[in-house]
């Protein structure tokens, strides 16, 4: 194989059983599968959570929804982002529930929902006072299932942000109940919420995405220590295409970008930024080869890389070197990846293609 990732399914359910062990037996456990579980796979993810007892499962749209249901999955799908007017009968076919944003939505749905309201992330959700939302919930004869919000800055301590978005989110819930509207289900939380333990933002459902895959975010300001303890699930490696030496002053890759100082042993990788490498890594980033780091040298290209290793002389064409993860003691994970690339650590996950083949382990 050219580039693989390796996906741990037993470091999934761990992640999975980590979350309930800080959220209790009173809280239910949603899991983010949404955008192939963050590129780890969302089948093969979604069968191994709910094998794990997991409930409920969020995904973005309609169509990852029909996905794993037509993968064979049962638990309770939650449709977080958007439906589609002509989406709608694919909800009851596929018995997923909706997410609905708008008050002027409510009187269309059809199976029962969650309604999302915003609370100041100025995104998706109802913005309307809690009084006209208590009115066009109960004024609709609806089967309102569920309340939720989304926090925009959940990991800034330095901010009021969260604590006025709780507060706002109460407020609603409060009007709901006067109207004789109780939710069956309210939620807030992803994973930062429950990481650090904001618990007044839990509810009775939380939503982790980024701690399933085995990554907490750290937080700003004067937050209390992360509760949350869980592990990366996946391992990405590529195939080493070729090695050879380069004489000083040779330069390498688009744009010769990187002259050599010296004498240089160096292996062209089988992955590019086609495969998800960030472009800012060239020469900045390193992979692990022969568990040593190896820097890049020269521009990521579309589907190659080169690295410098000159430390690792017993590198041959044909052996695998390490993207993501850990060997021989040495460990690169997507938050270091993502400093040094300018970006975030979702957006290395998710960056990884499809073209990069999957393969699992328990």
């Amino acid at each position: 194989m050219r580039s693989w990732v390796e996906v741990s399914l037993g470091t999934i359910r761990a992640n999975f059983r980590a979350v309930q062990n800080v959220v209790g037996t009173s809280v239910d456990v949603m899991p983010v599968v949404k955008a192939d579980a963050y590129r780890h796979g969302a089948v093969e993810v979604s069968r191994a959570l709910e094998a794990e007892g997991a409930r409920w499962l969020a995904v973005s749209n309609v169509e990852e929804g029909v996905a794993l249901r037509e993968a064979g999955i049962h638990s309770r799908i939650l449709v977080m982002a958007d439906f589609l007017p002509l989406e709608r009968p694919a909800l009851a076919e596929y018995h997923l529930t909706p997410v609905i944003h708008s008050l002027a939505d409510i009187a269309a749905s059809e199976v029962p929902f969650h309604l999302k309201v915003d609370t100041g992330m100025s995104r998706l959700g109802a913005s309307e006072s809690p009084e006209v939302i208590a009115h066009a919930v109960a004024s609709s004869g609806k089967l309102l299932e569920g309340l939720m919000t989304h926090f925009a800055s959940s990991g800034n301590y330095e901010s009021q942000q969260t604590e006025d978005q709780i507060a706002r989110f109460e407020n609603v819930l409060a009007a709901l109940k006067s109207a004789g509207h109780r939710p069956r289900y309210v939620h807030s939380s992803s994973t930062i919420p429950v990481a650090y333990r904001r618990t007044a933002a839990w509810g009775n459902l939380v939503r982790p995405g980024h701690a399933i895959y085995g990554y907490v975010s750290p937080a700003r300001g004067n937050a209390p220590q992360a509760s949350l303890h869980v592990r990366p699930a996946l391992t990405w490696k590529a195939t080493v295409l070729a090695v050879k030496t380069v004489e000083t002053g040779a330069q390498i890759g688009y744009g010769g970008i990187h002259r050599a100082g010296r004498p240089m042993r160096i292996a062209v990788l089988a992955a590019g930024y086609a495969d998800g490498i960030p472009h800012r890594l060239g020469n900045r980033g390193s992979v692990i080869a022969k568990g040593k780091l190896a820097p890049m040298v020269g521009a990521v290209s579309m589907d190659l890389t080169t690295i410098d290793i000159s430390d690792c002389p017993d590198l041959l064409s044909g052996d695998a070197v390490t993207l993501l993860g850990s060997e021989g003691g040495v460990s690169i994970d997507a938050q270091q990846i993502a400093r040094i690339a300018g970006t975030i650590s979702y957006s290395v996950l998710c960056g990884i293609s499809a073209r990069v083949k999957r393969v699992y382990v328990q």
